[in-house]
């Protein structure tokens, strides 16, 4: 056989392969899955580098570095395989970060974390953002939520406790306290036991259905099969806080909300009281966001929000919402558009997709 169509069957037999593939699209997902060497230039190479694509026929695949330097192969000087990938490398530079923001007393500024790692600010900014799916600020303020619900629950006052998380003034405090804590620093100190929660039962084509209202605007929409798990859910989330059944003025609300199950194209135009970590917060604004009729998978709510990775996390953000139809968890679905997991049942979930598509 002559050297062309020896020529021929290598490069047949590599492009059969499927690493062949990952090495076209220079895929980063399979680096350190295999590494491929050159035979024209004898180095090795990660699948995702990005040096000018080789001939086939010239290409031979490796599970390890050890095995293709064993073959003969130096490691390339542009994606450096025998090192950690870039991504590691990233993640590794961002957990650090995190690590500082979580243990600094005050909030660093994105100027000093992006020093810190050797990045630029901007560049730093997108990393951080892509990696952990919030924005510094965002990451900083979660992590100053959480020092402050521990302050409030073991400092001897609530100055103290503002003090001891970070906070430089009373009244940045105050105007933040409602949205982290839900409620006011006082009440959250007693366990949330003077807050007023309205609620009432009813009945819709989906069964039974719960709404409840605090101060700041309706705190759940529960459905279910049965009226009194609904309320036990409810007592659940608000152990501390005090019940009190609605009066015909909010059953003429809950009777907005079972309409709006009924029938989509009503709309449904309620202030909502949204309680939930930063990173919930903006998945179920993303969920707000999808129109009625139309679905979106998981996958596409984690791009939407800037952590393309980020797709069980954002699952399970939808399986942690307590606003039934306000915030639409239902709307989200497998990225083949087949239907999975809702916290209220899988049937209900496609009665109301099966309605809003008629909207």
């Amino acid at each position: 056989m002559d050297i062309s169509a020896q020529n021929g069957q290598r490069a047949s037999a590599t492009e059969s392969d499927a690493r062949w593939d990952a090495v076209v699209a220079r895929d980063p997902q399979a680096d350190g899955t295999f590494y491929y060497s050159v035979e024209t230039t004898g180095v090795y190479c990660r699948p995702s580098c990005a040096a000018r694509l080789p001939k086939p026929e010239h290409v031979r695949f490796h599970a390890t570095c050890g095995e293709a330097e064993k073959a003969g192969f130096r490691p390339c000087k542009r994606c450096t395989p025998h090192q950690l990938s870039p991504g590691v490398q990233q993640a590794a530079t961002i957990a650090a970060a995190c690590r500082c923001i979580e243990q600094a007393e005050g909030t660093p500024s994105l100027a000093q974390l992006a020093q810190q790692a050797g990045f630029s600010p901007s560049h730093f900014h997108r990393v951080f953002k892509a990696i952990t799916g919030l924005t510094p600020k965002a990451y900083a303020a979660a992590q100053r939520a959480k020092r402050v619900r521990h302050a409030l629950s073991t400092c001897g006052t609530v100055t103290e406790a503002m003090y001891d998380a970070g906070y430089n003034s009373n009244g940045r405090f105050y105007a933040t306290a409602h949205e982290v804590l839900g409620m006011t620093p006082s009440h959250y100190r007693a366990g949330g036991a003077q807050t007023a929660i309205r609620f009432a039962v009813g009945e819709c084509s989906l069964g039974a259905i719960l709404v409840a209202q605090s101060e700041r605007g309706i705190c759940a929409i529960l459905l279910g099969d049965d009226p009194d798990a609904l309320a036990r859910d409810l007592q659940d989330r608000f152990p501390q806080a005090t019940l009190i059944g609605g009066d015909a003025g909010f059953e003429q609300l809950v009777s907005h909300v079972v309409g709006f199950v009924e029938a989509p194209a009503l709309g449904l135009d309620l202030l909502l009281d949204i309680r939930g970590t930063a990173f919930q917060q903006r998945v179920w604004q993303a969920l707000r966001k999808i129109p009625a009729g139309s679905t979106a998978s998981y996958t596409d709510i984690a791009r939407h929000i800037g952590a393309p990775h980020a797709v069980r996390a954002v699952a399970q953000a939808c399986g942690a919402n307590a606003l039934a139809v306000a915030i639409p968890c239902h709307r989200v679905v497998r990225h083949d558009g087949t239907l999975s997991g809702y916290r209220w049942g899988v049937e209900r979930k496609r009665l109301l997709l099966e309605r809003e598509a008629r909207v």
